[in-house]
């Protein structure tokens, strides 16, 4: 099964990548697997570093502006202990891991992980289409080089009208901010003849 979570990683710098990732887990969740493009900070850092936090949470605000990379502030967090890595606050769940294995032969980079330290910080809210929706706005957001736009202002209208029913402030708030980037990214790559 693929999850929806969030991945922080450390940079050379030691600043915090804050980057939304859809590992393969089982129920256990004690190892997974990741698969990071190549040329993602995410995939430069665990090369590097071998380690980081995986976060459960249902703030799919968080997850939208991660995904489109508009994450100022940084969301709060707390060094972990067991791994040189970072929690997040509010995640509802964290795994700090290892990378015990990599292969790199591809574009996606398969890193089979193993925690090493866990923790639960808060219940997870419970479903809702709109966080379900803002989810898959988000993830669209992320293929704008890879779909036709027309495909993707046609999943997005569908969203929208899911986000319009069944949204809280926080889910319009980041649907928001998803389609504003995509009309932004859209209006760009027309206006530069791509």
């Amino acid at each position: 099964m693929i999850l929806e979570a969030i991945v922080t990683t450390l940079n050379m710098d030691q600043s915090v990548n804050v980057s939304p990732m859809g590992p393969r887990v089982d129920s256990s969740m004690k190892e997974f697997t990741l698969r990071p493009y190549e040329s993602s900070t995410t995939c430069q850092n665990l090369q590097r570093t071998r380690q980081g936090v995986l976060h459960v949470t249902d703030d799919v605000e968080l997850l939208a502006r991660a995904a489109i990379n508009q994450l100022d502030p940084l969301p709060e967090m707390v060094a972990a202990t067991a791994v040189a890595g970072s929690i997040l606050v509010e995640a509802c769940r964290w795994y700090a891991f290892e990378v015990v294995s990599l292969d790199d032969q591809n574009e996606r980079v398969t890193m089979e992980c193993q925690v090493v330290d866990s923790g639960r910080q808060r219940d997870f809210f419970g479903f809702n289409r709109a966080k379900h929706a803002v989810l898959e706005a988000a993830i669209l957001a992320t293929r704008i080089q890879f779909l036709p736009p027309n495909s993707i202002l046609s999943q997005l209208e569908q969203l929208a009208v899911i986000v319009g029913k069944t949204a809280g402030s926080q889910e319009q708030r980041a649907f928001d901010v998803v389609q504003d980037y995509v009309d932004s990214q859209i209006g760009n790559a027309s206006s530069s003849g791509t």
